[in-house]
């Protein structure tokens, strides 16, 4: 099953990616875990040079990769510059400071000598989603490869060119070849990815029912697992807040990435004294902001047409409950 990256704001196909087979995906598992033998053995020192390359690889490429960004899920290219850099920064933090964090830890006990010790596990498995494409990858591989290991990613089906363009960064860099590779895999091809015995670990960031299946699948081969799961805290305006920047707040945070992202804003809870003021700032602000083209807009597109269908399902469902529209865009 072919693998395609179709633009948010045109709806056309730009790339259409031959997906792996579960052959192909087990044997640059197998070529990562050759990697990892003498990757695990690198110096400190080795590792940092390489990431601070990674570091000046994404600076230079940053329009490039902010503009693939918009063209895949449809961020604002000023969002997917600032969301680059952040990658760039990770990675220098990681070389600066892995060394200390992975020192071993010392313990008094009745022992000669006793101390934890961190030592790298192997292939780590991250399964990433799409709306911050870049940032939550080099989140986890920047430490994950500065601690030793190596990573395979399997992303989110609508970011491919995301995910090859991550791999190459690494190459680019100077890495050793299958330190990081990308997994050009279909959702039902994970578990068997998650069960190789090379595999040793997992991470992932998405949904709830994601993050129960994998765990599930992870927890029933003694396999550690990482996950980020989404929520939806209340943003809560008390008597005493000033209105003015609670709005703004809202009105920004709702917007972060579309508002596709665990930390966007998506339930305000507003006592009545302030609740018309707060409104009418509110419906002000949000009136201003203009939704257009990646460069042209303060609001990038929905990824996909079946994110906005869904989104025009919950507004309907909340306009039959309530009986009120404040303010929207069409």
């Amino acid at each position: 099953m072919a693998i395609t990256s179709v633009n948010p704001s045109t709806g056309k196909t730009m790339k259409t990616y031959e997906d792996m087979t579960s052959e192909h995906a087990a044997a640059t598992i197998a070529k990562a875990h050759e990697a990892w033998e003498s990757w695990r053995a690198a110096p400190f020192g080795t590792r940092a040079s390489l990431m601070r390359k990674a570091a000046g690889v994404l600076r230079q490429q940053n329009p490039d990769l902010a503009r693939l960004m918009a063209d895949e899920m449809g961020k604002p290219l000023a969002q997917g510059i600032a969301e680059v850099e952040k990658c760039a920064w990770v990675c220098d933090y990681y070389a600066d400071s892995a060394e200390l964090h992975l020192a071993p830890d010392v313990i008094t006990t009745e022992s000669t000598k006793s101390y934890v010790a961190f030592d790298p596990l192997g292939v780590v498995l991250a399964i990433m989603p799409w709306n911050f494409p870049f940032w939550q990858v080099f989140r986890f591989a920047a430490p994950a490869l500065m601690a030793g290991n190596v990573g395979v990613l399997k992303h989110a089906s609508n970011v491919p060119g995301c995910a090859l363009a991550i791999e190459s960064i690494f190459q680019e860099a100077g890495f050793p070849d299958d330190v990081f590779r990308t997994l050009l895999i279909g959702s039902k091809q994970v578990q068997a990815v998650i069960e190789h015995p090379l595999v040793r670990a997992v991470t992932l960031t998405g949904s709830t029912p994601a993050g129960k299946a994998v765990a599930s699948q992870a927890g029933s081969v003694l396999k550690k697992t990482i996950l980020e799961l989404g929520g939806s805290d209340a943003y809560v305006v008390l008597e005493d807040a000033d209105v003015e920047a609670a709005a703004a707040t809202c009105v920004n945070s709702r917007l972060i990435n579309a508002g596709q992202s665990c930390i966007a804003a998506k339930r305000f809870v507003v006592v009545k004294p302030v609740l018309e003021a707060f409104t009418t700032r509110f419906v002000t602000l949000m009136k201003s902001k203009k939704v257009g083209p990646a460069g042209r807009g303060n609001r990038g597109w929905t990824a996909s047409e079946t994110r906005s269908a869904g989104l025009l399902a919950q507004a309907g469902s909340g306009l039959y409950r309530t009986r009120r529209v404040a303010v929207a865009w069409w």
